[in-house]
This record gives structure tokens, sequence and C-alpha cells, in this order.
């Protein structure tokens, strides 16, 4: 046995998937399910199996959240709340299940009487934002054996970028800490910048509120170990951006750059942090050739010969070199760390900045006797 439930705060570059994976490989014959938010993510865990191990073991299974919870969450139960056959999930990005306006032209929902119409597109696929609720729905009506069934399958329950998840997904969460199953999850609270649903339930805990949620709402006997210390020191970031980016959450322990040998050879002669004026771009980008963040793909890049990436599509990758394209609210925190930021914004800009190993520059035309704290002027 592994002991107990534990959740892993861990920094960015610190190496969460391999530390799953490894914890993976430990467990021998019993069944190991790994889940994790996005595609993306769960494409990364199917690569680093074959990079540490050469292969994913047989009693491994690695499955995204969404499609974990329609295949083990619902179609088992759906008997007691519906007949129909789930036709999958349609991704929303805001409140679903329109229904119509009232008089006073406010919007109104089908609720939950309505069971097909509250929670079903027409053709009978799930709305994103209502996918944990049914099935903590499901479990109810099933009296526990949704989850009883879940762990009964998987001894073992890895969850990747838990930060991720919110609302109704944290209850499924706390009925997996009282299960048999053991939970081990890793999550970067600094990195929430997806998030499965828009969930008002538990929306104290959305941005990476997972460890509070942890420490207040769990029921007294349920427990769930949660380490600070582990995963700080990251593989990817050097000293000065690890000291930059920790600058964004202060309440949390700051990362520091780790020491192995292998990680931080050799740094380039290049390697800061730079200021790059508009009218040097083109000079910078030949020299340097970063990979291009911004906010959206709106947002117009310097040079269509360099990848380009949006701030939230980067999540989870690493480059030698980055040039940021910031918003202003994130030029003014970099000016000076007291301006107020959005707790997006905030989550966009720690990604932004932890994706470069060596190298981060910041496109900003710089008014006169005008300085950036621990920027140098690109010249």
């Amino acid at each position: 046995m592994m002991g107990p439930n534990k959740l892993v705060i861990a920094a960015a570059g610190s190496g969460k998937t391999t530390y799953l994976v490894r914890q993976a490989l430990a467990v021998e014959k019993k069944r190991v399910l790994i889940t994790t938010y996005t595609e993306s993510n769960e494409e990364e865990i199917r690569r680093k199996f074959f990079e540490i191990h050469g292969s994913v073991p047989g009693n491994v299974h690695i499955q995204t959240w969404f499609s974990l919870l329609i295949e083990h969450g619902i179609k088992p139960f759906q008997g007691k709340l519906f007949d129909w056959e789930v036709a999958g999930m349609l991704l929303v990005s805001q409140r679903s299940g329109f229904r119509g306006r009232d008089r006073q032209d406010r919007p109104v929902y089908w609720g939950e009487e309505d069971c097909r119409r509250c929670y079903f597109d027409r053709r009978n696929r799930v709305y994103s934002d209502k996918l944990a609720r049914l099935v903590v729905r499901c479990n109810e009506a099933a009296d526990g054996a949704v989850i009883e069934r879940l762990s009964r399958i998987y001894p073992f329950i890895f969850v990747d970028e838990v930060q991720d998840l919110a609302g109704y997904d944290l209850d499924i969460l706390t009925a997996l800490f009282k299960s048999p199953s053991n939970v081990v999850m890793v999550g970067d609270p600094r990195q929430v910048t997806y998030v499965t649903h828009l969930e008002a339930r538990l929306k104290k805990y959305r941005d990476g509120g997972i460890a509070d949620f942890i420490r207040a709402e769990l029921p007294r006997k349920v427990t769930c170990d949660i380490d600070v210390t582990s995963l700080m020191a990251s593989h990817r970031n050097s000293t000065a951006i690890c000291e930059l980016s920790s600058k964004l959450y202060p309440k949390l322990t700051a990362a520091t750059a780790c020491k192995c040998a292998d990680c931080r050879q050799p740094v380039p002669d290049d390697a800061g942090l730079y200021i790059v004026r508009r009218n040097d771009l083109p000079r910078y980008l030949k020299t340097g050739r970063p990979v291009q963040l911004r906010w959206s793909s709106a947002v117009k890049v310097a040079s269509a010969a360099l990848p380009s990436l949006t701030f939230g599509r980067s999540k989870g990758l690493g480059f030698h070199r980055v040039i940021i394209y910031p918003t202003k609210e994130m030029m003014d925190w970099l000016k000076g760390a007291q301006s107020a930021l959005k707790a997006e914004t905030r989550a966009k800009l720690y990604v932004a900045l932890t994706r470069a190993r060596h190298t981060v520059a910041v496109v900003h035309d710089l008014a006169d006797g005008e300085v950036v704290p621990g920027f140098t002027l690109f010249q």
C-alpha cells in the first residue's frame, strides 16, 4: 500500500508528470488509473511512460477526466435517472441549458426536473459544465455505486494537473478520498489557465484553491496529506526566472532552480530577462529565435516564421527562449509587483514566464528613464 491520499503542490518544470509516472511504475500487478483534464496532457503522460519505461504497462490506464466521467460515472448507472444513449460531450464555455428569457429579460435555464434539457443538448451530448454534477447525481441515485465500482476497478487513482478541476469535480475527488482507492494528485495552483467548468458550486476554490479546499471542506475522517516541498525545484527555469515568477504568488512556497548538472548545462550567453522595443524586434527575433507567446491569436506577432502560441496552449511545454507580448495589466505588474492582476491574467503571466529555460524577453516600448526591475533593455 502507498499510504494515505496525497496532494503534491508542484512548481512549473518540477517534473509533475514524471513523478506520477514513476509512482505508477512502482505499483505492481494492481490496476492504476491516471487521469488529467486536457488531451494534450494525456498524450504527454503516454510520452513520459515511453521515455522512462519504453511502454505503458498493461496495468496502467490513462484517460482524460471528461472521458472517465462519461464511461465510469454516467453510463453504468444512468438507468436510475434516464434511459437514452449518451452521445459524448458538448464542450461549452458559458452556462448551458438556456431556456429563454423572463419578462424582465433575464436568462432562464432548465432545472434538474427536466433531466434531458438540463444536462443534454438535442443530440444527447452531455454539457461539459454539468458532467460532474450528473455523475454526482448518478452516484446518489445508485447509493454510492459509481464510486464503489470505480475504486474496485482501480485501487490506485492518480490525477495530474488537479488545479484544473472545479465545482462538482471536487465532490467526486472527496468521494474518491473516502473510497478504498489510493488517490495521489499533483498540480500547480499557479497554472489555472483552463478550468473544467465555471460552476458556481465551491467557487471560492476555483482559482487554484485545491489545497484550501482539502483543508477546509473534507469530512473529519477523510484524510489527504498535502506536500508542498517535494516538487518545488524547477528542472526548467533559471534562478532569475524562478525568482520573478514566484513573486506572482507570494503566499505559495517559492520555486528554486534545481542543481542537476544535466538541466543546468550549458547556459547560453544571452540568458536573462530582457525588454525589447518594437523597433528592435526584427533584430532580436533573428538572433534569439524565441518562441512567441501571446494572450490570444488575435494579438499580432512580429514574425510569421517563428512559432507562436497562446499562453494557455503553451502550458506544459518548455523552450530555451520565449518572447512575451504582454497585456497592459501584465506590463504594469512587471514594472511594479504591487499592481493588481485578475486571477486569469496572473496565471497566464506565470505560465508564460515559466516556459523558458534561460531567456525571457518582453515586448514593450519603454518611456524615457523608465525601467523594469530585473530586466535589461535589449540594444
